[in-house]
């Protein structure tokens, strides 16, 4: 088995399988790229048994085989080379040999039939999703998953699909993310619920892709294909809760703001909030915002006031300023719109401009009580 590659075209398809693998593995075969050799082909893969990752690269060769070649030391020693042809032939002595142009290098390798099998899915369903608009979808909604382990469909993003477009949904109980697309759309309603690490790793090199992500699906895997790439993972099991019911319907209370003055405003006040709180006070009356924090363990307090467009009667709010932070973080609008109806009910935060044809992002902040 013996084929020539470009040593940086590998560097660069390596690394980003790389993420897949876990820092300790249980099975020490986890810890290997697998290369499966088919004449011009070769495919590599990287598994941590929940998801499993290849990329297809085209290399100069004329012979057929697999091995299971150790991730970390590969990657460090290719990092190391300027750009080069490498040629890799595996000897009789279970090492494979890497020849550049100034020397050879030996590692110890693996059989590949060791490397445990990527799930192949039964007659799966289907849906295609430009490449951009999964990546948006992702970064849009991802910070808001949750991270408890006793809530395991809340670590992750729940995907909806219908004829009428698509719905991405991520919530950890104290924030909430929808995001909608309508000008893509599925052929038939389905809807899983993705675990935070492959979509994590998929946000990564989406963004740099045109192309179209072929997502197939059933109750327990799903499968995403685009480019060179082939990316199959585990779903979560379990029911996600019903995230219509707590969206309130009737917010009367709406203000306008300009997202930057506004995000850097709760930046400063938060400074002088409660360490475990993290609490700020919105007092909104006419077109004035009042913007407040206190800790009263050490005295420290702040204050600032904004101009605002608001429709409704005065209110006082309070909102963990972390979970705002994330979230004025995420928008890229100019102007944001948040809609309030009482103190004790969640704000409803959306963009007012910069959204495409057929996107709408809403995002849920529960209030927390005020100590008056």
């Amino acid at each position: 088995m013996k084929f020539i590659v470009s040593s940086s075209y590998l560097l660069k398809q390596l690394q980003v399988l790389g993420s897949v693998i876990n820092s300790s593995n249980t099975l020490p075969i986890l810890d290997n790229f697998l290369f499966e050799l088919d004449n011009n082909q070769l495919i590599v893969s990287a598994s941590d048994l929940e998801t499993t990752m290849s990329a297809t690269l085209e290399i100069d060769s004329k012979s057929e085989g697999s091995v299971a070649v150790p991730a970390k030391l590969l990657l460090e020693i290719l990092k190391t080379f300027p750009e080069q042809p490498l040629t890799f032939t595996v000897e009789e002595n279970n090492t494979i040999e890497i020849s550049s142009n100034s020397g050879k290098y030996a590692l110890a390798y693996a059989a590949g039939e060791e490397f445990p099998k990527a799930v192949v899915l039964d007659d799966p369903s289907s849906t295609i999703v430009p490449a951009e608009v999964l990546a948006t979808a992702i970064s849009k909604t991802i910070f808001a998953a949750g991270n408890d382990d006793l809530r395991p469909v809340m670590s992750g993003v729940f995907f909806q699909f219908s004829p009428e477009g698509l719905i991405f949904v991520a919530t950890d109980a104290h924030k909430l993310v929808k995001y909608s697309r309508t000008d893509v759309k599925a052929s038939e309603v389905a809807d899983f619920i993705m675990p935070k690490k492959p979509l994590n790793i998929l946000k990564g090199i989406l963004g740099t892709s045109d192309s179209e992500v072929k997502i197939e699906y059933n109750d327990s895997n799903a499968v995403f294909s685009f480019d060179n790439y082939m990316l199959v993972c585990r779903l979560i099991d379990g029911k996600y809760p019903n995230y219509e019911a707590v969206i309130p319907k009737e917010n009367p209370n709406k203000l306008h703001i300009d997202r930057t003055q506004f995000l850097s405003s709760v930046r400063r006040v938060a400074i002088f909030s409660n360490k475990t709180t993290h609490q700020i006070r919105l007092k909104i009356a006419g077109t004035e915002l009042n913007i407040s924090a206190e800790d009263i363990d050490y005295s420290n307090k702040a204050e600032e006031r904004l101009t605002c467009d608001y429709q409704g009667d005065d209110m006082q709010i309070g909102f963990n300023s972390r979970f705002l932070t994330e979230m004025l973080n995420n928008l890229q609008s100019d102007e944001i719109q948040l809609e309030m109806s009482l103190p004790n009910r969640a704000g409803i935060l959306t963009p007012v401009d910069g959204l495409d044809e057929g996107e709408i992002i809403t995002m849920l902040v529960m209030p927390v009580m005020l100590n008056n």
